[in-house]
């Protein structure tokens, strides 16, 4: 599936970046010159049109985005499950008590341990897709990780206890 997006210019404001969605739809993104950023939603039938348009703060538009971003991540790595035999998914939360709280993700040599993937880190409502070996780790985390049920099972130990 490819996707159509289209950049208007609209002077004195700023940019408009349209998305069309495969029905047809056209949400919008307005860039204001001024900083500020609002989310459109166009008619069907004619698509100069908004029939609705609301105003983001920063921290609204990244939440969007995280959000976005993250249920696009965790429906490709079902996609990838679903396809590939032996590779599995698993969210493992960080128990408080685990040794590499407050410590970097490196830290654990999870990927040289395990044979694991830690593809991203869910901390309450933030999403850290794809984190670094110098990502922060804290009591609560999500780990999502995709492995084999084996290397899975390993990394859920060696976040619990360390390595053995």
């Amino acid at each position: 599936m490819s996707v159509r997006i289209e950049k208007v210019e609209l002077p004195g404001i700023g940019t408009r970046h349209d998305v069309i969605t495969e029905a047809g739809r056209r949400i919008g993104v307005v860039s204001h010159r001024s900083g500020k950023r609002e989310l459109a939603v166009f008619d069907v039938d004619d698509p100069d049109a908004a029939t609705d348009s609301i105003e983001l703060s920063d921290g609204e538009a990244s939440a969007l985005a995280d959000v976005l971003g993250a249920s696009v991540m965790l429906s490709q790595l079902v996609g990838i499950r679903e396809q590939a035999a032996g590779l599995a998914t698993e969210q493992l939360v960080l128990a408080p008590t685990s040794p590499y709280v407050g410590r970097v993700l490196g830290d654990t040599k999870a990927r040289t341990r395990t044979s694991t993937s830690i593809v991203a880190i869910v901390r309450g409502t933030e999403v850290i897709p794809s984190p670094t070996p110098d990502t922060p780790i804290r009591a609560g985390d999500t780990i999502i990780a995709v492995g084999t049920r084996l290397g899975l099972d390993a990394l859920a130990r060696l976040l619990s206890t360390g390595p053995s």
